[in-house]
């Protein structure tokens, strides 16, 4: 509704003008925007669509002069780097470019246009600016979405660095100006909005029924029919008439003009209205969005589908998808290779069960109509309560709080229903209420090991009782059972040994980056911890899920090893939670296949790479160590180390994941020896013990790598580089001392001196370089910067077998190759400090040993932003009044691990007040940034100290 100086409306009821602006995210919104359009001009309304879909999206289904299709793109969502994954940093640099850098002139040219067509109220789905340009040009709008961009890119700005989260801001400052928002179900958190109105889904309208459908194609009711909604098809990929299985025929969208398809696939045209296909269909195979998932369910279609990596609406979409029996996942390595039949099968028995409404789009017109009138929608009493509960949510969603394994918690539903809020999306059921304080002994009985006092690992026991409840109970809870626990529950032969290992992640308290370089590397090992239950069964006695075993029955071959995970905590970076393989596709002939062929086998699917760290413990003992593995396998993952902060993830899923597989094939390995062969450069050369006047803590920056700056590889490049020019100066300095040394006598030749020209000559690693000697020979003669192509002209190769110099590219040479110098110059005296006399010098001496290494680490271009605000909140609260009146508490800080990013390492005296000044580090940080850092403190055991449980139900099953 447009207000005029007068204060008079200019809206009449009979006819009104809507801008409607339509985001450039894929079809599906303008598919959906469609319905909501056809209602309004339906209703006697011109409507002016703001899109970059094909007109044909639009006529196709309106023909009408009271539609007007403008062509512009003022955002451009979720850019993809293939047809499964979205680009996180693309996504923001091309919002940048398209919405950001051009503002000023779409605001004055958005302003205008609406003026020009005499706009009674802006809609938008679900564009920002438009919410803004409607407030500056005094009309009315709305937003019509399951999501907002706020929420889609302030993950993207997690993983990108905080120098983007401006445009997370200025989206949901946006959206505030918007009037309400006209929610849509499989909704995720929108903070931003001050009022919400519920609506049903919108769904497009049949056209015709499936007999008249399958009769124009000439499709009998016998033959089962598959409709491929997949845009985007992956690059070079080729369909097989093997794919389906016998009697099937496939629909399949979008594909391009020229690609060939086998006899039971059939080529649909692009304009073709997919929704009257969709429902003579009798089940769909596609990615996850709100059309096809609004389309599955209106119409009571069976979806298998593939997830997406990124898309950050998903997770809310599968789970309502999920809830109505609708939804089948397909993994991606079988979609690429053809293996759908299990899932097919699958899908065709689903009974799906939706009956809500799917009249949203008229609903939805309905509401947008009265408002342009003037009507104004009371305002929900409970609208604070709404977005304070959206805006936990999805703080709980960036946080990644470890240990949790659901993306949306069971309360937000709850919430919603018992304010009275209507129908929101539907969770999965976990109710913290019901968990276990101490570990159930009549269940499970431990025959080998020890608790040691660990609560995670109690929790993690007690997980597996539930599990084995669910597994007795599974029948009648099957719709209600979140998908990890349910693929869980079934993972084990509860009747039968489990072996559980854990693992805890490291804080990097020095040494870092320059462990490649040979230096030495202290680390302490954190409390949050890896978890890994594994068992190996007979491969006739194992419970396979359906794709394997049809898989397995494909081959014809009768029962074979077969490796089954699942991985805790899936949802919250939107990853595969199972994954399944053939224990032969690792062997080649006779032999092992090689590493390389390993990492391209995981590299297949983007959402299952995570299993790598884990399957690959297999491979490394069977190359290794010679294994072989004739029984089955199946292992669950549950590990509360936080991702992408710089404290050794991985390596806790690694070393808990091989401890587990040792122990359950009674393979005896050190410690020593685990940790390299889960591929650590380091080698383990001795405990150092934590003065009790000493701790350590670590304050995540919230920054998981900073693109800014300089990358790891290109650092560890100079650091080679610099190592090589340092070589050929010694050789070169050792050729001219030798010629001298011809002509002197012997007491006149500098034995000491050849000798150490000749180590340099051969210099295994930097480290072995003396600070000294480097500052004496060689500070002055290493290049500040080399181009990559002049350094490989004058000397041919860096000698790193791990990375590549990029000749266009120029590397920072004089402070990468100084760094491991220093840096094992200062863990050495770090060490020696931890064991000297208690004393403030002492305190003060290794926190400037921290300081020195996070200013090398800068020196490097691997600082951040995040990192260097924290490391500057130490400074300021070790000089500041309340910390010399309180004798000293903080003393030193540094960035850890690979840098550019990551966790702060903070050294201080064990005492209360130390605590209290972290914490308030903590909070002033958040003011700061709008992040609340997560901190790391206290220890726990090591793999080696921990060892293995072997535990064993000690109970029948229950009836």
């Amino acid at each position: 509704m447009r207000i005029e100086e007068n204060g008079g409306e200019s809206a009449s009821v009979n006819h009104l003008i809507f801008a409607y602006y339509v985001t450039g995210h894929g079809f599906g919104h303008a598919t959906r925007v469609v319905e909501v359009v056809r209602n309004l001009i339906a209703a006697g309304h011109d409507v002016h669509v703001v899109t970059g879909a094909p007109d044909f999206v639009y006529t196709s289904e309106i023909q009408s002069p009271r539609l007007f299709l403008r062509k512009l793109v003022l955002d451009c969502g979720a850019v993809q780097a293939d047809a499964l994954t979205v680009d996180r940093l693309a996504s923001l640099q091309k919002y940048s470019e398209t919405a950001v850098r051009p503002r000023d002139s779409i605001l004055a040219t958005e302003v205008e246009w609406l003026y020009s067509i005499k706009a009674d109220l802006v809609v938008s789905d679900v564009v920002p600016v438009a919410c803004r340009a409607a407030a500056e040009a005094g009309i009315r709008s709305v937003c019509v979405t399951n999501f907002s961009w706020d929420f889609i890119y302030a993950e993207y700005v997690m993983a990108a660095g905080y120098h983007h989260r401006s445009i997370v801001w200025q989206i949901a400052e946006d959206y505030s100006h918007c009037e309400f928002l006209i929610r849509l179900p499989g909704y995720c958190p929108m903070p931003a909005f001050r009022d919400v109105i519920d609506v049903p889904l919108v769904v497009r309208r049949l056209h015709k029924s499936r007999k008249e459908v399958r009769k124009e194609l000439r499709i009998g009711e016998d033959v089962k029919l598959v409709i491929l909604n997949f845009g985007g098809q992956p690059a070079g990929w080729k369909l097989k008439e093997d794919y389906l299985p016998s009697g099937w025929l496939c629909l399949v969208c979008g594909a391009s003009d020229t690609q060939e398809l086998p006899p039971n696939f059939l080529k649909l045209p692009k304009d073709a209205y997919t929704p009257d296909l969709i429902a003579a269909s009798d089940c769909m195979l596609g990615k996850i969005g709100y059309g096809t998932v609004s389309e599955a369910l209106a119409y009571k279609l069976p979806f298998v589908f593939v997830r997406r990596d990124y898309f950050n609406e998903e997770p809310f979409l599968r789970n309502m998808l999920e809830f109505y029996q609708s939804g089948v996942e397909m993994i991606r390595r079988d979609l690429l290779t053809g293996h759908w039949k299990p899932y097919l099968e699958r899908a065709i028995s689903l009974k799906p069960c939706y009956e809500g409404g799917i009249n949203g789009g008229e609903v939805a017109a309905h509401i947008l109509q009265e408002t342009a009138i003037g009507k104004n929608y009371a305002s929900d009493k409970l609208s604070g309560v709404r977005r304070l509960r959206d805006a936990i949510v999805l703080g709980y969603q960036l946080q990644r709080v470890p240990g949790r394994d659901v993306s949306i918690p069971e309360w937000y539903t709850n919430a919603e229903n018992e304010l009275g809020l209507g129908t929101g999306s539907p969770t999965s059921e976990m109710s913290e209420s019901n968990a276990i304080t101490e570990f159930c002994t009549d269940d499970f009985e431990i025959l080998h090991g020890d608790l040691q006092g660990l609560s995670d690992t109690r929790s993690f026991l007690n997980s597996l009782v539930e599990l084995n409840n669910v597994s007795d109970s599974e029948k009648n809870n099957e719709k209600r059972q979140m998908r990890e626990r349910k693929a869980a529950a079934g993972l084990f032969n509860w009747e039968e040994d489990i072996f559980v290992t854990r693992a805890p992640g490291r804080l990097d308290v020095m040494g870092g980056i320059a462990d490649y370089s040979g230096s030495l590397v202290l680390q302490m090992p954190i409390r949050e911890a890896c978890h890994v239950a594994v068992q190996r069964n007979h491969p006739s006695k194992h419970r396979l899920w359906k794709h394997a075993l049809a898989r397995q029955n494909a081959k014809g071959q009768g029962p074979m090893p077969v490796l089954q995970i699942v991985s805790y905590g899936s949802e919250l970076s939107n990853r595969g939670p199972t994954f399944d393989m053939d224990l032969s596709d690792f062997m080649e002939g006779e032999q092992p296949i090689s590493y390389e062929k390993a990492n391209k086998y995981f590299a297949q699917d983007p959402s299952q790479k995570w299993a790598a760290y884990v399957a690959g413990t297999i491979l490394v003992l069977m190359k290794e160590l010679g294994v072989r593995f004739e029984d089955s396998i199946s292992m669950l993952v549950s590990s509360a180390v936080p991702e992408g902060k710089g404290v050794s993830s991985s390596a806790a899923v690694e070393v808990a994941s091989m401890s587990a597989i040792a122990a359950a094939h009674g393979l005896s390995i050190s410690p020593r020896e685990l940790a390299l062969l889960c591929q650590k450069p380091a080698e383990i050369i001795g405990l150092v013990t934590i003065p009790s006047h000493i701790r350590f803590w670590g304050i995540d920056s919230g920054i998981r790598h900073s693109v800014g700056g300089a990358d790891y590889g290109s650092v560890r490049i100079g650091a080679f580089m610099g190592r090589k020019i340092i070589k050929a100066t010694a050789s070169t300095r050792l050729s001219q001392s030798m010629s001298t040394a011809n002509g002197a006598s012997p007491d006149e030749v500098d034995n000491d001196g050849l000798e150490l020209l000749e180590a340099e000559a051969s210099l295994d690693y930097l480290c072995n370089l003396s600070p000294h000697r480097y500052e004496a020979l060689y500070a002055n003669l290493l290049p500040q910067s080399m181009l990559g192509e002049v350094f490989l002209e004058k000397y041919v190769d860096h000698g790193d077998t791990v990375t590549v110099i990029d000749k266009k590219r120029t590397y920072s040479v004089t402070a990468a190759a100084k760094h491991p110098v220093y840096e094992n110059f200062r863990v050495k005296a770090f060490k020696a400090l931890l064991t000297s006399a208690s004393s403030n010098e002492q305190l003060t001496a290794l926190g400037e040993l921290l300081y020195q290494c996070h200013y090398s680490y800068s020196a490097c271009g691997l600082g951040s932003d995040g990192t260097d605000r924290l490391v500057q909140l130490v400074q300021e609260m070790q000089h500041g009044k309340a910390s010399r009146v309180d004798d000293g508490t903080l003393y030193g800080a540094k960035i850890t691990g690979g840098g550019s990013g990551g966790t702060v390492c903070v050294v201080g005296r064990n005492c209360l007040r130390s605590s209290q000044h972290i914490l308030e580090i903590q909070q002033r940080y958040k003011k700061a940034t709008g992040y609340l850092p997560f901190i790391f403190e206290g220890s726990s055991p090591g793999v080696g100290k921990f060892g293995y449980l072997k535990i064993r139900r000690s109970i029948a099953p229950k009836s």
